[in-house]
């Protein structure tokens, strides 16, 4: 899709929508529930399934019980060596060949860029979908199993807690240390964007990550729909469809904007308990509203830079895992946290499959759902309903 074309598709990019009349429900007063109380009860009610002392309405397989479950952290809790471990792995990817065709994909010089490959081909049909938050976590779960099997990582995938982190360049994940997933990039003079209906003001950064484990890592592929100022004469990708080999430093402008409004964990907490179906619960997590920029493209545009505000591109922005196993556990969360609604929770579905067209064919639960080589060996296609809780079809896994 050449470029005038793709702006023209994707006016709201990582947003998607820009529908007022989606906005994202305040706190009630009498809503009283904060994201650490939402937490402890979906864990709770989660290891009652696992028990088989609640019923989620699926069947899961002896080998996923409370013995072998695996307990994803946030980045921020893990141990050093568990950070240390976990971006040695993901740059043992990076240095690991690609396995897609030779010639195709000219800028996927690594198994990493792989799963760059996949999610440049698959957006159309995984974002504003019914299976935008499925595929994803069959995503996140490949790349961990990637980072397990391909590079010998020890540990599981870490979130990055939207709600945590009141100074997000000074975090854990942002600080730049050898424990952190690198620093912010290099401050150069830029101006803000517009995004669907968010004017994003310039950050501290918005130049070359310099420090830290992913300092002065070369991203090849796209842009396809940058969303950085013109000014910085970032590179255009000789493919038209962003999958030219385009060398270039990996550019983050990680700022404070989203985290004052759109990510306070009040209205985290207040998004998970004021949708109860899905389709409302995922509408309103990727739209726009005139009081505030969606929650997904929050986080995205709270690193920003290139390619982490690409929507086709950004998962060659390292930190983009994080942000997408903490929108696996929202998610989670809000499918476990009510004991009474766990069962009906779990398995809704709802939504079109081409965000493009909005008259695409609803989405159905048997749906086969597509990773190419980014799959596990004999997983790639597997359908959806396979996908509804984290300790059923392929996973056994909570968050903490």
């Amino acid at each position: 899709m050449a470029g005038g074309t793709v702006l023209n598709a994707l006016v709201a990019a990582l947003c998607l929508f820009s529908s007022p009349s989606a906005a994202v429900p305040f706190f009630s007063k009498r809503q009283t529930l904060t994201t650490e109380t939402i937490q402890a009860q979906a864990l709770a009610n989660a290891q009652k399934v696992l028990a088989g002392t609640l019923s989620d309405g699926l069947t899961r397989g002896a080998g996923c019980n409370k013995d072998t479950v695996a307990i994803r952290k946030e980045f921020g809790d893990m141990t050093k060596e568990e950070r240390v471990d976990y971006t040695r792995a993901v740059k043992c990817l990076l240095n690991k060949p690609s396995k897609l065709p030779a010639g195709k994909y000219p800028g996927a010089k690594s198994r990493y860029d792989d799963f760059v490959v996949v999610h440049m081909n698959m957006t159309p049909s995984v974002h504003a979908t019914a299976n935008f938050m499925h595929w994803h976590r069959y995503y996140i779960w490949a790349y961990e199993t990637a980072l397990k099997t391909e590079c010998d990582y020890k540990y599981y995938q870490p979130y990055w807690n939207w709600g945590k982190y009141a100074d997000l360049p000074t975090s854990p994940i942002f600080n730049g240390d050898e424990y952190s997933m690198g620093g912010n990039g290099e401050y150069v003079a830029h101006k803000g964007t517009s995004i669907g209906m968010t004017t994003i003001p310039a950050g501290p950064g918005g130049g070359c990550v310099r420090t830290g484990p992913f300092a002065n890592l070369t991203i090849h592929l796209g842009p396809l729909m940058s969303t950085m100022d013109p000014a910085l004469k970032i590179p255009s990708n000789p493919n038209p469809q962003g999958y030219g080999d385009n060398p270039r430093c990996l550019r983050r402008d990680v700022n404070n904007f989203f985290v004052k409004n759109a990510l306070l964990a009040t209205t985290l907490a207040s998004h998970i308990t004021s949708n109860a179906a899905i389709g409302k619960f995922q509408d309103t997590l990727q739209t726009d509203t005139a009081q505030r920029s969606s929650i997904h493209g929050s986080g995205h545009f709270s690193i920003w830079g290139d390619p982490g505000g690409d929507v086709y591109v950004s998962p060659a922005e390292p930190v983009f895992w994080l942000h997408h196993g903490q929108l696996d556990r929202h998610w989670w969360m809000w499918a476990n946290y009510l004991e009474k609604e766990v069962k009906t929770r779990t398995s809704q579905y709802e939504g079109g499959t081409n965000w493009q067209n909005p008259n695409s064919a609803r989405g159905k639960p048997t749906d086969p759902q597509w990773l190419d080589v980014a799959a596990p060996t004999g997983k790639n296609g597997i359908p959806s309903n396979q996908m509804f809780s984290t300790t059923s079809g392929p996973f056994c896994y909570l968050y903490q």
